[in-house]
């Protein structure tokens, strides 16, 4: 290959790395904005399996909207690959309901601290499946992250057995579902974003709306739209639903371009600038330990993006700077 066509095939690697980055920003954005959105529509609007129904119901319309504007096209799929689909939904309502009845089991620091091993869970998920192999510097750049969330969460650390095994499963599967989002973008299927939303998001609907009949929650939702109702809440919850369909846009898109162990860290880190912000704009209290916990995760993901970017560095140098014929002159001298 000429030294043109080896400049042509490396060169769009920075912008490719500055646009994974980019993504990931956003994705931190709307992250941030639905948890904190969602703290203050739940205060009142207890329905937390109705508001995911509506999150996957503006997926719907959000996603029909742009595939009349030709954004996208559906792919051709076997009956093999749309049942693919139909569990890859399933598991997204599913870890959903377990952390909903996980978290009436354990206290919040509990809570927290054992969905900050999604990380792990994420690698052991990579190793064991699909025999990925990573440095020993993401390895170690992981501890940090991981403990971080527990000293920065550190309190009233309660839970029941069935508690303790429920919030562990609810963390496996939520790197379950972060790797499957990735594979199904990325593997044989390569949906892009907005297709994968589209085909999923009425999936999330009819299963949502199954969760809450199940616990309860159409009956006293009735009962609420009767008394308590305004349009002022309509709003929002509008609001809320077009926030969420960004976020799962910019999520799909992110995990894709950064891969399910990155977003699983950022998810964490998420975590503790959701405190930040808490601090900040609610006055939370917190400790010595607390800070250093906070201090660790934000260092730890710092270290990670670094210790990624120097490993895609790495992978791609030598195609630049140790060619074929760079390699036999080296040799004959």
């Amino acid at each position: 290959m000429s030294a043109r066509g080896t400049a042509q095939a490396v060169e769009p690697a920075p912008d490719s790395l500055r646009t994974k980055y980019l993504w990931l920003a956003i994705y931190f954005f709307f992250n941030l904005a639905l948890t904190l959105y969602n703290k203050a529509v739940l205060g009142n609007f207890p329905f937390p399996y109705m508001l995911t129904f509506i999150h996957a119901a503006c997926g719907t319309i959000g996603c029909s909207f742009f595939y009349a504007r030709g954004a996208f096209t559906l792919s051709s799929l076997s009956d093999r690959e749309n049942f693919t689909l139909f569990l890859f939904s399933l598991l997204y309502t599913i870890n959903i309901a377990i952390s909903n009845v996980s978290l009436n089991l354990v206290t919040v620091p509990f809570h927290q601290i054992v969905r900050a091993m999604t990380p792990l869970f994420t690698v052991i998920i990579y190793v064991i499946a699909f025999r990925k192999v990573y440095s020993t510097m993401t390895y170690v750049s992981l501890i940090p992250v991981v403990a971080g969330v527990g000293f920065a969460t550190a309190g009233d650390y309660y839970f029941t057995p069935m508690g303790f095994i429920l919030t562990l499963l609810g963390a496996f599967l939520a790197a379950l579902k972060t790797v499957a989002t990735n594979r199904v973008q990325t593997g044989r299927l390569k949906l892009s974003p907005l297709e994968l939303l589209f085909r999923m998001s009425p999936l999330a609907c009819a299963q949502c709306l199954i969760y809450a009949f199940l616990t309860g929650e159409l009956t006293a939702l009735k009962e609420y739209w009767s008394s308590s109702m305004t349009g002022d809440m309509m709003f929002k919850l509008a609001m809320n639903g077009a926030i969420a369909f960004g976020l799962n846009v910019v999520s799909f898109t992110a995990n894709k371009k950064t891969g399910a162990l990155t977003m699983t860290v950022a998810a964490n880190v998420k975590q503790i600038l959701t405190i930040v912000l808490a601090i900040i704009f609610f006055h939370l209290a917190v400790t010595p330990m607390n800070a250093l916990g906070i201090i660790l995760t934000l260092a730890g993901g710092a270290w990670y993006a670094k210790v990624e970017l120097d490993n895609k560095q790495k992978s791609a140098t030598p195609a630049v700077t140790r060619p074929k014929e760079d390699l036999e002159a080296n040799i004959k001298a």
